[in-house]
């Protein structure tokens, strides 16, 4: 009888104690790597507010590529591969391979490279030719120094030398030319960092790496329940070869996406955006595209809206960037603006400034940047405007972002 009192009153002290803490905390994944400052620590805080640890998902967050994700441009280095091994197909005119070509670039591709469509340009052997193409590339002039594009175009939604690197592809298959990105980046990553090669008659780099930092972020990231995207510039069909490397697939990776013919292979046009249509490379990932593309293939807004900056619930809550065409987007995220610094003034400005006080500057994880001497144009010449006229960079109130010095590198 004692006994069975003695069980009567345990139950009762067990029904009338006082609620125990939750038997488990929420999954917290954590971030390593060296980060500068405390930026590991403030990534982790969002992360942890936005993720998983406190029960949330579907958060997103968005990542450049080239010199985001990793050092030197995939993109060039697909390119650099193709010129070395003969896979450009010979267009019939160079005229026709981008709406803005000047007669000057005609005259000098059609010199050095021939036309005549069908057979492959046998760039390995034609330095003037691989000169030709990589100048345009790199700098949107000749040899000569004769500008390679001219016309009328939104200098915030593409920039033509961007857009011509797919459209030198017209002809051949997105899976052909992914197959050009696999060759170029099992050479790329087995090259020693720093290494370089002749292109044409140019020296350029021979190697590209994952930063080992964005890897884990991203990796942290995903398990922490956020959706990761991919936002460039570049050609989707090579940054989709790199970016599955760091478990972004081919559905969240969002590039210049070139318009197919009835064959399935690829031609000079592009696919648009924001109730633009498809054209000849008019509206790319690029500056205010980058935030026209991820609105309309991330969180579905369609027409003119795609190109506003959206209520918060719309908008990534981490992104990264290195350069002027990253700064919309980067600038749009709720979170931390995550930049690696590669002296690129407007987007150097903005974060600077630090309107927010979330604002994250890196330096180059490999290799990076000796300090910029003179302080960063903000107030007179860091923002290029639609029309191409550089001018001061504003404050959403209108106010002059005044000058910034470099002090993170």
């Amino acid at each position: 009888m004692r006994q069975h009192l003695a069980w009567i009153l345990a139950a009762a002290a067990v029904l009338t104690a006082a609620p125990t803490a939750p038997a488990a905390a929420p999954d917290c994944p954590r971030l390593g790597g060296r980060w500068h400052g405390d930026h590991r620590a403030r990534l982790q805080r969002v992360i942890d507010a936005r993720g998983t640890c406190s029960g949330h998902t579907g958060a997103v967050a968005v990542f450049d590529w080239d010199n985001t994700v990793t050092k030197n441009d995939v993109t060039d280095a697909t390119l650099s591969w193709a010129l070395r091994h003969d896979r450009l197909p010979r267009p019939a005119r160079w005229k026709d391979t981008s709406a803005w070509l000047t007669g000057a670039a005609d005259r000098a591709l059609t010199a050095a490279c021939g036309t005549g469509a069908g057979a492959p340009l046998r760039t390995s052997t034609a330095p003037r030719c691989t000169d030709e193409i990589v100048s345009v590339r790199e700098n949107g002039t000749t040899t000569s120094g004769a500008p390679a594009f001219a016309g009328s175009w939104n200098h915030r939604r593409t920039v033509p030398q961007y857009a011509w690197v797919p459209q030198l592809f017209a002809g051949r298959t997105p899976a052909e030319l992914a197959s050009y990105a696999t060759a170029a980046r099992r050479e790329a990553l087995a090259a020693p960092v720093g290494a370089t090669r002749t292109l044409g008659t140019r020296t350029v780099p021979a190697y590209v790496r994952y930063y080992d930092q964005q890897r884990d972020l991203i990796r942290t990231l995903h398990r922490a329940g956020f959706r990761v995207y991919v936002v460039s510039a570049g050609a989707e069909p090579v940054t989709e070869v790199w970016s599955r490397a760091v478990g972004v697939d081919a559905a969240h990776t969002i590039a210049i996406r070139p318009v197919l013919d009835g064959r399935g292979r690829i031609t000079t046009r592009t696919e648009g955006c924001g109730g633009a249509p498809a054209s000849r490379g008019a509206v790319i990932p690029y500056i205010d595209g980058k935030r026209c593309w991820i609105n309309q293939e991330v969180y579905g807004v369609h027409g003119a809206d795609a190109w506003r900056r959206q209520p918060p619930r719309h908008r990534p809550a981490v992104a990264a960037g290195d350069a002027d065409t990253d700064v919309t987007f980067v600038a749009d995220v709720t979170g931390a603006h995550l930049v690696i610094n590669r002296n690129k003034p407007e987007l150097m400005c903005r974060a600077y400034d630090d309107a927010d006080g979330r604002w994250l500057i890196e330096p180059m994880f490999i290799d990076p940047l000796p300090r910029r001497p003179r302080p960063y144009p903000c107030a007179t010449t860091a923002r290029t405007s639609s029309d191409g006229v550089p001018g001061p960079l504003r404050r959403p109130d209108g106010s002059v972002v005044p000058d910034q010095p470099d002090t993170v590198y």
